[in-house]
């Protein structure tokens, strides 16, 4: 090489000579929506990024995890339901499809998430779990007993799962699914209920299920079901969701946003939100659901012309706050209504806050 080729030869980046291990600590303290352009750096860059070290090292550094979103949508253009995940940037977010998964996700399936996991229960067929550091699937051991039409849950970190056995109305059955050691317990049996999908919800150490009537509480430290008389005088539904162990749900005919407190044993209309949801009724709102996302109420909804025809899908994050008397109060942390996350006729499947 001449002289004059080795001073035009740019110097190389710092960090590149770095060890490893500590190029490894750098990035694990980044912002996971920085990792697509970190990526782009370098072939080493883009490996290390989406390497198990790096969220391993993650979680054992303290401050370091982070909540990510992860939406499954149901396209009623190709009938095909897919998973998205909440990007941000300082302009904009967005729902950004996650590539290389089956393409057959369950549509009337049931999900969980565990840590950074996303477990999938397709009972007649089979039922998996997605690792959302890699977005790789690893099948799970076969259900003892096939379930169909089911929905889950998470409970001290185990799975109850709830479903028709053989899809008979009149028989149903529960199974348990221990994430650590990857097994299964059950059948148990469970009450009369018409199971819905989507209508369950996991707080304060139980599981609430709700039908078309009432809504079914299971306790797993006493193996025991009975009904909630309180919870049940609302129509909660599959648009309901979990934050800090409150229910909270968004009433359509009220136009109001309602929150149950399991300790208080009462229903409440959450305050501060009027002006917000009567501008996300102005803009011919299709569908609205509340989703737990990192401590804050997320309100995803779909904007369009007619009813379940939906142009695109906005959000609104709200931070909560209980006052003197516990009163809820809510503020507009983040509203995304400017632009849309996705464009395009979908429905919300299930949202689920992971972290990373």
């Amino acid at each position: 090489m001449s002289r004059a080729e080795r001073k035009q030869s740019p110097p190389p980046s710092p960090i590149t000579s770095l060890p490893e291990d500590v190029v490894v600590d750098i990035l694990a303290r980044l912002p996971i929506c920085d990792y697509p352009r970190v990526s782009l750096v370098s072939k080493r860059f883009r490996s290390l990024v989406s390497s198990p070290e790096i969220y391993a090292r993650r979680r054992s550094s303290p401050g370091c995890t982070e909540h990510c979103l992860y939406v499954f949508l149901y396209n009623y253009a190709n009938r095909v339901n897919r998973l998205y995940t909440l990007r941000r940037s300082n302009s904009s977010s967005r729902l950004v499809l996650i590539p290389g998964l089956p393409p057959a996700i369950p549509p009337y399936g049931s999900f969980a998430a565990v840590g950074s996991r996303i477990y999938v229960f397709d009972g007649v067929n089979s039922s998996y779990t997605i690792d959302c550091t890699s977005h790789t699937v690893q099948h799970l051991p076969r259900m003892p007993v096939p379930l169909s039409n089911t929905v889950a849950d998470v409970v001290g970190g185990r799975i109850y799962v709830v479903g028709y056995h053989d899809a008979d109305p009149k028989s149903k059955a529960m199974l348990e699914f221990n994430t650590e050691t990857q097994t299964w317990k059950g059948p148990m049996t469970v009450p009369g209920m018409q199971i819905r999908d989507g209508c369950v919800v996991a707080m304060a150490g139980k599981m609430y299920i709700r039908d078309f009537e009432k809504s079914f509480v299971y306790d797993p430290e006493e193996s025991k079901w009975e009904t909630d008389e309180v919870v049940s005088s609302k129509c909660w539904g599959e648009s309901a969701c979990v934050v800090d162990d409150v229910l909270f749900f968004y009433d359509w005919s009220d136009n109001e946003l309602r929150a149950y407190d399991p300790e208080r044993k009462c229903w409440q209309v959450v305050k501060g939100l009027d002006d917000l949801l009567a501008e996300i009724r102005g803009v011919a709102c299709c569908w609205l659901q509340t989703v737990s996302y990192g401590g804050r109420l997320v309100l995803l909804y779909g904007k369009g012309e007619f009813l379940y025809i939906t142009k695109e899908v906005c959000c609104s994050e709200v931070s909560l706050e209980i006052r003197q008397g516990g009163q809820i109060w809510g503020k507009v942390y983040q509203w995304c209504d400017d632009h849309a996350l996705i464009a395009g006729n979908f429905i919300i499947r299930k949202s689920l806050d992971v972290v990373l």
